[in-house]
């Protein structure tokens, strides 16, 4: 099977490169950017991308193997991997006066012909909108390199070497909200590399289960499941491919999660199948060990750690054997922002309980745990899960974090505020799911994901013509394909103003509702 080889300097987005061109129909392998090439550069691979970084080549940026420019293969460079190969080969990249982050509009120069050079260009729109995150640009390109495309404020976007089957872009055309970025990315893939189709998510359901057996054996699988999507597919993977008396389904009801949580979970898992489900009630450990904590890592920390804990004892109550091993719906997009990449390179982000709590990280480094989707983003679990046989209402379920209303409540959280949210959220998520949008769809299925956030301050307002102090209340709605960036919904002022009525009406405590209309970059989805 051909493939893809992508080298990963640490971009939060590297594995979006890479499920990009799985939508192609051609498989990729993911390696840390500096490693040695030589067992990796087998026949079946056609091309290799160099990624993003958030380093600079002229700082702490990690180098290819050498090989990468004697290789003969095809080479494209995205944005940290264009300056990458400028720098190795000869050019000169310097800071930008001025960042370029989120949309600029990039024009292209196209060139007629049959060669590699015009395959690659036919891939670009001569005018598009890009998706860019940079704060270093080309002073200098290296011999044999012209500019075939620029940025509209002024800098290279598409570059090129004349000879050799080397290319580079300056913006990334991964992301969803980079106009033409599948085409730009099957330019190379398919038009340059010349790769065949012959990758599919089916492809993928059976290597899942064929390593979740190997992985597994006859040992029991004990997983944490929430009830949201990830971790209902990830069980739905479990109880597909072993034994359902072998899969074991822990809940934890930590007092943080949505309206009528528990008893909808319960539901979906005995629909599954589940012959093993263990509902933990815990909401006063939880809220107990949160009391007086707002620093949003420290809740983060506090919460994975807690979950271990409670699980642990709640397995010696089970009598399991000390050959079980723990499981997790956790996500690629999980690891990438918790600096858990492939490389070393990446950032955190922010750490999620699942991945950068001290005994979860002890518990994988003792090969212990089992993430069937931790390779997959939040789209591709969705296919997974229609794949697998998961309710299309559950598949379609907008994403909750794993510590819950804890990462919603800005500051201190307390059940009062726990309760005031859950109320507020749950009239948020109705009134979306019975609005429609343009698309004659309801709100709810325009949107990606919504929620609402109870902020740590309280608004003067007035109520029968009293004075008194509510709650601020945030709403939060964004379109994405992947959790990686994110666009805010653009509601009409009626929904906005209806929604808002209904919520400070109906929760007493709430006495000012905001929208939230920042993108991802620059934040995140979450507050916290």
């Amino acid at each position: 099977m051909d493939k893809i080889l992508i080298l990963d300097f640490g971009s939060q987005t590297t594995q979006l490169i890479g499920r990009r061109v799985r939508d192609l129909g051609v498989y990729t392998e993911i390696i840390p950017g500096d490693s040695p090439l030589e067992a990796a550069l087998t026949q079946d691979v056609k091309g290799i991308i160099l990624s993003g970084s958030p380093e600079s080549v002229y700082g702490e940026g990690a180098a290819p193997d050498k090989k990468v420019y004697e290789c003969g293969l095809p080479l494209l460079g995205i944005c940290y991997g264009l300056h990458r190969m400028t720098h190795d080969l000869g050019g000169k990249v310097e800071p930008l006066p001025k960042m370029e982050y989120g949309r600029i509009e990039v024009k292209v120069e196209k060139r007629e012909g049959s060669g590699l050079l015009s395959r690659f260009l036919q891939g670009f729109k001569n005018s598009f909108t890009a998706w860019m995150s940079h704060g270093d640009t080309l002073t200098k390109f290296a011999p044999g390199f012209k500019e075939y495309g620029s940025s509209g404020t002024g800098f290279p976007a598409v570059v090129a070497h004349e000879e050799k089957p080397w290319f580079g872009v300056q913006f990334h055309p991964e992301v969803t909200h980079c106009e033409g970025g599948d085409d730009i990315l099957g330019a190379f893939v398919l038009g340059v590399c010349g790769c065949a189709k012959g990758w599919s998510m089916e492809h993928y359901v059976e290597e899942l289960g064929q390593s979740l057996k190997e992985r597994a054996g006859d040992n029991p699988v004990l997983l944490l499941i929430s009830g949201g999507v990830d971790s209902t597919v990830a069980g739905a993977a479990l109880l597909k491919t072993l034994k359902s008396e072998q899969v074991h389904l822990m809940y934890m009801d930590t007092g943080l999660m949505r309206k009528n949580e528990t008893a909808a979970v319960r539901a979906n898992l005995e629909k599954l199948g589940a012959k093993n489900l263990h509902i933990i009630i815990c909401e006063d450990e939880f809220l107990s060990a949160l009391k007086g904590k707002a620093e949003p890592e420290e809740k983060r920390r506090i919460i994975g750690d807690l979950f271990i804990t409670i699980q642990e004892r709640e397995v010696a109550r089970l009598k399991l054997p000390d050959s079980y091993l723990l499981a997790q719906g956790t996500l690629y997009t999980d690891l990438i922002e918790s600096g858990k990449g492939v490389g070393k390179k990446a950032h955190v982000i922010k750490s999620h309980h699942n991945v950068a709590s001290p005994l979860v990280d002890a518990k994988r480094k003792a090969g212990k745990i089992i993430e069937p989707l931790d390779r997959l983003y939040k789209d591709e679990v969705r296919k997974l899960g229609r794949l697998l046989g998961v309710d299309e209402e559950i598949v379609c379920r907008h994403p909750f974090p794993g510590p819950g209303l804890a990462v919603r409540i800005l500051g201190e959280v307390t059940k009062e505020k726990c309760d005031i949210l859950r109320e507020a959220d749950a009239i948020y998520i109705e009134e979306l799911k019975n609005r429609r949008g343009s698309s004659g769809k309801s709100l709810y299925d325009e949107i990606w994901q919504a929620f609402a956030v109870l902020l740590p301050i309280r608004s003067v307002g007035v109520a029968g013509d009293v004075r008194k102090y509510g709650w601020v209340l945030a709403l939060r709605a964004i379109t994405s394909a992947d959790g990686m960036t994110a666009d805010v919904y653009p509601f009409e002022t009626r929904d906005l103003l209806e929604i808002s009525t209904r919520i400070t009406n109906s929760v007493k405590d709430v006495g000012r509702v905001t929208y939230d209309i920042s993108s991802k970059p620059p934040a995140t989805i979450e507050w916290e």
